[in-house]
């Protein structure tokens, strides 16, 4: 049973930096991709930042130059440093993971919130 431990979501004004963490817990084997899924209101579900085991990153085009997904492999941990947040970036944030090239375990979510 693979779990994903979210933590360090919160209410943050415009502006501000928060760090989102995701262990992935349960597992004998290494998760190739790892990264952070959003659903803003009215749109798809989109891959905010994602990253490979050897390093290669991702991100949407609206977080690029703001946020920065890195990862711990030994920990099988994935973190997402989130600056300059702005109020479109509130959401519930969902850790995702993946043996290969598909993501096939979720977390349960964190809350981000930015007031403006």
């Amino acid at each position: 049973q693979v779990q994903l431990v979210e933590s360090g979501g919160g209410l943050v004004q415009a502006g501000g930096s928060l760090r989102l963490s995701c262990a992935a817990s349960g597992t004998i084997f290494s998760m190739n991709v790892m990264g952070w899924y959003r659903q803003p209101p009215g749109k798809q579900r989109e891959l905010v930042a994602g990253i490979t085991r050897g390093g290669r990153t991702n991100y949407v085009d609206s977080v690029k130059g703001r946020f920065t997904i890195s990862r711990d492999n030994a920990k099988n941990t994935v973190y997402l440093q989130m600056n300059s947040l702005e109020p479109e970036d509130t959401d519930v944030y969902y850790c995702a993971a993946g043996r290969w090239v598909t993501y096939e375990y979720w977390g349960q979510g964190t809350q981000v919130t930015v007031s403006s």
